[in-house]
């Protein structure tokens, strides 16, 4: 018996803890870092409303919940934690989502002084990347945007609560100033989009959407057809077209996927906005996550249903075990066609 062998007969080695990829991480660190001068230059310069401690309240939250249910994760799974073994560098690395989330929660709800309301919204949306899962190219993945689902939860939970003023972020900001921070963000946002995360398409058909739906809205109901145009011009809606709607973990990654998620969270949107409810962008896109989810399991049942079950062995010749090898290496090898879909959804 080899070593390999007794390796494997014996105690089985731990396994390695997943990573994300490259261009993701790179991608997630410029996210972390943008958001970072953001809030520093919001609370220097435009005149962000919430209290000063609170985004470093909001990271120690964020990072307590991300550290402490990726443990528990990797003790179920019996693997590595994804913060171990890559030095203070992995550990930055492993954090960047929280860092995102922390920060974005804190800067778009305004919860008054009820600080733990905050705190609440981000735990949950931190959380929630270990509840709402669903089985993607074989690994259970999150889909509900996480700080998107934070903010939602707060706004139906609390109905005193809302998002932070819009006017917050050019509210010291005079003249020509108004136009070059969003120029900015569309920029730097664009090129992000475009060569790190890939989801160009899916803010064309939000933007695209967007327009049609404020168009619709307006022939069908009477609404201000320019005033729901002028929305588009803010520079919170750039930053939820840049920053929230793209993220590249609970968005799909295909042309033709990420062309239905865009537009179908304007279309939402339109219809939400419609029926009169608040804070559409936010219910839009939490329902359209949700639904994709959905739709990550059906694909997922319908998988396994197509595999054939194997038919049970008889008194087989010896002369037949080379045919019932590569019939095994069929079943086995080949991926069913629910998995392959969901892949691309």
């Amino acid at each position: 018996m080899t070593v390999s062998n007794e390796k494997t007969l014996g105690q089985a080695p731990q396994q390695t803890a997943p990573r994300h990829d490259v261009k993701v991480i790179t991608a997630l660190r410029r996210f972390a870092i943008s958001i970072s001068v953001l809030n520093i230059l919001g609370y220097t310069l435009l005149g962000f409303e919430q209290p000063w401690l609170w985004p470093l309240i909001a990271l120690a939250a964020a990072y307590t919940v991300e550290i402490g249910l990726e443990a528990v994760s990797a003790r179920v799974d019996g693997r590595q934690a994804r913060f171990l073994g890559g030095g203070p560098k992995g550990l930055m690395e492993f954090l960047f989502p929280a860092h995102i989330t922390g920060l974005a929660v804190n800067m778009l709800t305004y919860v008054n002084d009820h600080v733990w309301v905050m705190i609440f919204g981000v735990v949950v949306a931190v959380g929630t990347k270990w509840v709402l899962r669903a089985p993607v190219r074989g690994r259970m993945r999150h889909y509900m945007n996480p700080s998107n689902f934070g903010i939602a939860v707060i706004l139906v939970l609390f109905p005193w609560a809302s998002i932070a003023p819009p006017y917050q972020f050019t509210e010291y900001l005079y003249g020509p100033a108004d136009w070059v921070l969003p120029a900015i963000i569309i920029v730097l946002g664009t090129m992000l989009n475009a060569k790190l995360t890939g989801r160009m398409w899916l803010i064309a058909a939000w933007v695209g959407g967007f327009a049609a739906q404020a168009v619709i809205r307006g022939l069908l109901f009477g609404t201000s057809i320019p005033a729901a145009l002028g929305m588009m011009t803010g520079t919170a809606f750039v930053l939820f077209t840049n920053y929230m709607i793209t993220d590249p973990g609970t968005s799909p990654s295909r042309r033709g996927s990420q062309i239905a998620f865009g537009g179908s969270v304007a279309a939402m949107y339109g219809v939400i906005t419609a029926l009169h409810i608040a804070y559409g962008l936010f219910f839009a896109t939490a329902l359209v996550c949700l639904i994709r989810g959905i739709f990550l399991w059906v694909l997922d049942y319908l998988g396994k249903r197509s595999i054939p079950l194997p038919k049970q062995p008889f008194a087989e010749p010896a002369h037949t075990s080379h045919a019932s090898a590569m019939g095994t290496t069929t079943l086995n090898g080949a991926a069913p066609s629910g998995q392959k879909e969901a892949a691309n959804a």
